[in-house]
């Protein structure tokens, strides 16, 4: 019940049984950030599915390295051109920053809100700036096998000529010779064979602040490159699983596959996995349209899409409601109802601690934990595991209102499946914060019914109030206007 893990092949369009290359060992390469700007919801999406995945993984007893990549060089503005500034560099440029303070200030950042969601952090986590030498040995390889071509110090991959041989598409199903077709206006505006051709290594302008030696001339790496060479240094090749958002499936997937092909004929991964969009009130989230949000903004409340400030726990619980293959939209709308589920959902647990058995159940909930890992093995069907734990949720409230009866056997395996699934798995946790802000409202709801009694003269009750809180550690202090209270 517990190991026939089922995954969605990118690669080949269906459901796959996953067994792994070298069992018990697990590897797996999810594409991290280009760290130039605050983290987003768009970052916290493929986070939070592939953390759930690792969390998973772990639990059936694989030992899994987790490798998500920084990329910190080598990601120009206009992607699929190829031109424009390195996004860190531009931004470097303006706030006159040395690169790698961008990059730092922002790769705190990322690391910071990953782990207010309770992703936990990778195994390792390579930097591209790190690994040029890797990289260019990787584009020896590929020279060497004549699958790229050098002009004027940069080098660019030869993808007509590694289509005669291997199939450039594969992944995203797209026909290179369509590609072309759609795209001859373009041929001769650079110094590239073919539009599509993208580079291996581009040789840098004087203005371009990051850049390293090498053989073809002073600059840097493409983007795709960083990818190739990061996750076979640490995962070998091929490995068993790559993940990221279906944005990157074309061209930044396929180009790996094809710079890994290119240098050793070997297929580098076993399963792509990729999650979709998010979309705002249902439009595409981007800056151009205004809607961005940041996590940042999501947690603090500071964005005009927002009524309030919400717990990254909300944000998480929001986004595991929605397949991973699915789109997700939005809203402040959906965020109060993530929000008021997740509270059913905790309370429901709660109550559980404090139900008294009974020395047989009234009914059966054997079929919980099942339907639970029938969803999580369907291609981590996270919102079915969240439905059968609102099943859940319906049994324990029918036993808190006496409706039904609950044995302690079944009492022990209903907190068994919600600690194996809420926390370890689906990764949710209780917040201290919000617990304290409901035990304040409780205390202000206390004092106002003291300060009800004060009023009316009923300085018994309003004493013994005052006493019984003093016990628990809150000193009251009546004012003119009210009352104050603080903590002992």
């Amino acid at each position: 019940m517990e190991n026939k893990l089922f995954l969605h092949n990118t690669i080949t369009s269906k459901k796959e049984l996953f067994e792994p290359i070298n069992p018990p060992f697990v590897g797996m390469y999810v594409c991290g950030p280009t760290v130039y700007s605050d983290s987003h919801l768009g970052h916290a999406r493929p986070a939070i599915v592939f953390d759930v995945l690792y969390r998973y993984l772990k639990y059936l007893g694989y030992k899994v390295r987790y490798v998500r990549n920084i990329t910190d060089v080598g990601h120009l503005e206009n992607e699929l051109e190829e031109s424009g500034e390195d996004k860190i560099g531009k931004k470097a440029r303006i706030e006159q920053l040395e690169p790698m303070e961008i990059v730092q200030n922002y790769l705190n950042s990322f690391r910071y809100n990953m782990a207010q969601l309770n992703v936990l952090p990778p195994s390792i986590e390579p930097h591209a700036s790190g690994h040029i030498i890797e990289q260019q040995l990787l584009i020896e390889k590929i020279l060497k096998n004549g699958f790229a071509y050098e002009v004027n110090g940069s080098v660019y991959f030869d993808v007509e000529k590694y289509n005669k041989k291997y199939n450039y598409g594969k992944l995203s199903g797209r026909v290179l010779e369509e590609l072309l077709e759609n795209t001859r206006q373009l041929e001769g505006t650079d110094e590239k064979k073919s539009f599509y051709d993208f580079a291996l290594w581009k040789k840098a302008s004087p203005e371009h602040i990051m850049r390293w030696p090498s053989k073809w001339s002073e600059g840097f790496p493409g983007w795709h490159l960083e990818c190739s060479a990061m996750s076979t240094k640490y995962l070998g090749e091929p490995f068993d699983i790559h993940g990221g958002g279906m944005d990157l499936i074309f061209p930044h997937h396929e180009c790996e596959i094809a710079q890994n092909v290119a240098a050793t004929g070997i297929e580098p991964v076993k399963y792509w996995l990729h999650n979709n969009m998010i979309t705002i009130n249902g439009q595409k989230m981007a800056r151009s349209l205004g809607n961005f949000i940041t996590l940042n903004e999501i947690f603090s409340g500071k964005n005009n899409l927002l009524s309030k400030a919400y717990n990254p726990m909300t944000i998480r619980f929001f986004i595991l409601q929605a397949h991973y293959r699915s789109t997700i939209n939005f809203s402040n709308e959906a965020l109060q109802a993530a929000e008021k589920g997740l509270e059913r959902l905790f309370s429901a647990i709660d109550t559980l601690k404090n139900i008294k058995p009974s020395e047989k159940s009234s009914i059966d909930i054997k079929d919980i934990r099942t339907n639970c890992f029938e969803a999580i093995n369907d291609d981590l069907n996270t919102p079915v595991v969240i439905a059968t734990l609102f099943d859940g949720v319906r049994i324990i409230n029918q036993a808190k209102d006496s409706k039904i009866q609950l044995s302690a056997q079944d009492i022990s395996e209903l907190q068994n499946i919600y600690n194996t699934f809420v926390f370890n798995i689906l990764g949710l946790k209780e917040s201290k914060a919000e617990k304290n802000k409901d035990f304040e409202k409780l205390i202000e709801l206390v004092l106002q019914i003291r300060f009800e009694a004060k009023q009316k003269k009923d300085f018994s009750t309003s004493d013994k109030i005052r006493n019984q809180l003093k016990e628990i550690g809150i000193i009251v202090k009546d004012t003119k206007d009210g009352y104050e209270w603080s903590y002992e």
